[in-house]
């Protein structure tokens, strides 16, 4: 389970690495369009810099508020406190802050960007059908996402994600009004460029976005089992998830990847870009490896 864990964390340092490379490819195509030197691969990677920041430093509010989450205290809600609680203290982690999502759908997710700022939220339906061992094996999933620091990976990834659409737009505008600066040919190499950045680009992105997130999973589910010593509790729990699946009231694409079972209604193409592994394929990992705890 150990190795399992440290090949998830190898392979998403990789896709990162190679989006960033791909940001900085559709940038230098454009610089070898208008001879340009590095000037337009080093803007888009500078700007990559800055807009990511934003995003790290804004992002858990943002998933919060969008979900509509209230935060609660023991008093208010002693059995899912407890139950974080613990999980915390079994961690050795800081107790984040805990809160409650006002909807039928059984679902629960973790934000923050670090374990001293990180929140983790259940919905009313997840309470409802959980037994108290299953409960204990979602909040130990999302617990788990903030022990390796995958609401940090995911915000990153989010943010590359979304810049390459502000640097395709960008790009298509000058293809468009700007030109080339030489001739008819080099107008139509840098149309055609803009043209295909723009189509490819961001499903490239989102292909690689919903790769990192799915590793992400199978990483905290991997955890969860790890912190709780029970992985058929966490099996159950994902096989309910399975069952009683229903989309979030508030549904909201840009955080899907921070649930643990995802929020949307999936249609075709969403499928082709899904952010979470099957859930038999989590539930098979987790009963397959219950015998190394």
């Amino acid at each position: 389970m150990y190795s399992a864990i440290a090949a998830n964390k190898r392979k998403t340092v990789l896709i990162i690495v190679l989006f960033v490379i791909f940001i900085a490819g559709i940038a230098f195509l454009f610089d070898l369009a208008y001879r340009s030197g590095f000037t337009i691969t080093i803007g888009a990677l500078i700007g990559a810099t800055i807009y990511v920041l934003i995003q790290y430093y804004s992002s858990g509010s943002q998933a919060l508020a969008m979900s509509g989450a209230r935060q609660i205290q023991k008093a208010d809600n002693p059995r899912l406190y407890r139950i974080v609680e613990n999980l915390a203290i079994t961690e050795g982690l800081p107790m984040p802050k805990v809160y409650i999502v006002d909807d039928p759908a059984p679902n629960a997710f973790a934000t923050g960007r670090d374990p001293q700022h990180a929140s983790v939220a259940a919905t009313t339906g997840l309470m409802e059908i959980m037994t108290d061992r299953e409960l204990a094996g979602v909040m130990a999933h999302e617990i788990g996402h903030v022990k390796n620091y995958d609401i940090r990976v995911s915000t990153i990834v989010f943010g590359l994600v979304v810049f390459v659409g502000f640097l395709t737009d960008i790009l298509l505008r000058m293809a468009f009004f700007g030109g080339g600066r030489n001739n008819n040919g080099g107008n139509i190499v840098v149309l055609v460029l803009g043209l295909a950045a723009m189509i490819i680009a961001p499903l490239t992105a989102a292909a690689i976005q919903a790769a990192v997130s799915r590793q992400r999973e199978y990483l905290a589910d991997a955890t969860g089992a790890l912190t709780t010593r029970d992985p058929e509790a966490l099996a159950s729990a994902l096989q309910k998830l399975g069952d009683y699946a229903r989309p979030m009231k508030r549904q909201n694409s840009t955080m899907a990847h921070l649930w643990i079972s995802d929020p949307m209604k999936p249609g075709v193409i969403d499928r082709m870009f899904a952010s979470h592994p099957p859930i038999p394929a989590r539930v098979k990992r987790l009963i397959e490896n219950s015998s190394r705890f």
